[in-house]
């Protein structure tokens, strides 16, 4: 579906399809918004090409998987980012390629499902960005995204605290796999938010050095803005990475302390039952001439010494503190 959002200085927002187009090219002063929902592939090649877009851009655009990435050509800027199409419990985020081609009068938005941000901001009451400039509305687009990333880290958040506290109570090995599959969709993530942290700082090279007049000084602020929401869910996302790994590594500490106790208690038996064992074994064999084999009270004797034996491996063990 192609959708269209026309701002004029003198006349009001218009909201249509390809119509629109035709007349913002005979209209010098309006500015263009073409947002490219889902739709064919040589349909959207074609468009894009009559756009001037380069062929490189184009083919990186419709690629089912490509890094992050923030381009600059002679008469726009290239823009591609991960936003949200949908999410589920644990950080499973069902992310969302979005290709955007910013020139001075004219955004091309682009991706193959639906956008929760661009859903968001294509209406009468987001005009106002575009109007200001396509850059603006780019990174304002960028930036609803990056508040749904944001929204689903801290009701993460929330669950983490939760998962810690029960962990420190009573850690099993079922919330160990769970934190486990928390980890490592957290790496995921922070390989996504690592790429636009780069985009962000390079956006931010583009306004300092003046290498295009497309972003201008009023989009300091904006650009500033932009930085410190990648750099925080970055951080956000390292953050929640460390913390499970502190409740893994605790929970290994843990275990192999239990079982270390246990090995200790099973050596004490063994320690003990070694040498009562011994001694069970030599008058048990059947041989003739056992010295106090046919003493009257031998029995009651050797459990006696077996008894010695034992309470005098029992005070030994103590006095190391085995037990």
């Amino acid at each position: 579906m192609i959708k269209c959002m026309l701002i004029s200085p003198t006349d009001k927002t218009l909201f249509g399809g390809r119509e629109l187009i035709e007349q913002w090219q005979k209209d010098e002063q309006s500015t263009l918004w073409i947002d490219l929902d889902n739709v064919e592939l040589e349909e959207e090649k074609q468009l894009l090409t009559n756009f001037n877009c380069h062929p490189l851009a184009i083919s990186d655009a419709q690629r089912e998987r490509h890094p992050p990435k923030i381009e600059l050509f002679k008469d726009y800027i290239f823009m591609l980012y991960r936003g949200i199409v949908a999410n589920d419990d644990g950080l499973r985020f069902g992310h969302l390629q979005i290709s955007m081609f910013i020139g001075k009068r004219l955004l091309i938005t682009r991706h193959p499902q639906s956008s929760l941000a661009i859903n968001e901001l294509f209406n009468q009451s987001s005009e106002k960005y575009l109007k200001r400039s396509p850059i603006h509305m780019a990174l304002r687009l960028f930036h609803c995204s990056c508040g749904y990333y944001l929204k689903e880290l801290f009701t993460f958040e929330a669950e983490l605290e939760k998962i810690e506290d029960k962990f420190q109570l009573s850690g099993n090995d079922r919330m160990m796999k769970q934190i486990t599959s928390h980890r490592s969709q957290l790496v995921k993530i922070r390989r996504t938010f690592n790429y636009h942290v780069s985009m962000g700082d390079t956006l931010k090279a583009f306004v300092d050095d003046d290498d295009t007049d497309l972003i201008t000084d009023k989009e300091i602020h904006t650009v500033n803005d932009l930085r410190e929401r990648l750099d925080r869910l970055l951080s956000l996302s390292q953050m929640y990475y460390d913390i499970c790994g502190d409740l893994i590594n605790g929970y290994m500490s843990v275990t192999s302390h239990q079982l270390n106790a246990t090995m200790r208690v099973l050596t004490v038996i063994t320690a003990l039952f070694v040498p009562l064992t011994f001694l069970a074994g030599i008058y048990g064999m059947n041989f003739e001439h056992i010295p106090e084999l046919k003493a009257e009270n031998g029995y009651f004797i050797l459990l006696f010494v077996m008894a010695v034996i034992s309470v005098v491996l029992l005070i030994v063990f103590k006095k190391k503190r085995w037990l």
